[in-house]
């Protein structure tokens, strides 16, 4: 992260994502979260981030990082399944499930129009299909 810090640039839209527990990268636990996260605070200051894990750690870590301040990524491209022997139907059923863990801690998720906004997407409406 250091490196990053002598190029001029705006960090503070900088959005970074963790990506953790997949083989030959950072195992997927929260003391190597929290490492993550503060290397990069350290490093450019304040900034938008979430995780997403391999596998069986994805709803773990993806929990992690939302009592932690972060945001989740969840989905089918990371991990096949809702819970141990249940295959998820779609990304949707795994949004559905990140959703849930969320209100249970008391944190209401981003709107799909404040998501577009906090990774500066366009939106659906300028975009040409």
């Amino acid at each position: 992260m250091d490196t990053y810090k002598e190029f001029k640039h705006d960090w503070e839209n900088v959005y970074l994502q963790f990506v953790m527990g997949i083989l030959g990268f950072i195992q997927a636990t929260m003391n190597n979260l929290q490492f993550l996260y503060n290397s990069a605070k350290d490093a450019i200051g304040n900034f938008q981030w979430s995780v997403c894990a391999a596998g069986k750690y994805q709803f773990k870590m993806c929990t992690g990082a939302l009592l932690m301040g972060g945001n989740a990524r969840v989905g089918l491209e990371d991990n096949l399944f809702l819970e141990k022997g249940v295959k998820a139907k779609s990304n949707a059923e795994q949004v559905e499930k990140i959703i849930r863990i969320a209100r249970e801690l008391g944190i209401e998720p981003a709107t799909p129009d404040e998501a577009r906004q906090m990774l500066n997407l366009k939106g659906l409406d300028k975009v040409r299909f």
